[in-house]
């Protein structure tokens, strides 16, 4: 079991099992919301994810049609993402888990989009938009 949450404690949640690899996503939109080079991502099923607390602070903005990214209402900490393309599946924000992560990095993904001041510097695969396959 796993547990994480938002920068000011106002949203809680837990995750029952063990964790998918991270993925790591450089498109524009990911960049955008995260404030930063790239985004990670661990894809959880929506049975194996539970709210503790914080229900009433989480907003959702739908940045394309059908993908939603949440976020805490009072701090603005970016929580996970759902899509229509993938029903029953949240993408949890690698970074707002609380303490050690057994999982670890899977891929690149939408590198064809990367920002131009970020150079990945590992030998994880890397896929382009058009090849993407996670």
């Amino acid at each position: 079991m796993y547990q994480g949450g938002c920068l000011c404690g106002g949203v809680r949640y837990q995750v029952e099992g063990e964790l998918a690899p991270i993925q790591i996503c450089h498109c524009g939109q990911c960049r955008k919301a995260q404030g930063t080079a790239f985004v990670t991502n661990i894809p959880v099923a929506e049975a194996d994810f539970r709210l503790l607390q914080g229900d009433e602070r989480l907003k959702a903005f739908e940045s394309s049609p059908g993908k939603w990214r949440v976020f805490c209402d009072q701090c603005g900490s970016p929580l996970f993402s759902r899509t229509a393309r993938l029903p029953g599946v949240l993408r949890i924000r690698a970074g707002s888990f609380d303490g050690e992560l057994a999982t670890r990095p899977v891929a690149h993904f939408h590198v064809a989009s990367k920002a131009n001041w970020w150079t990945i510097g590992d030998d994880l695969p890397q896929f382009s938009d058009t090849d993407r396959k996670a």
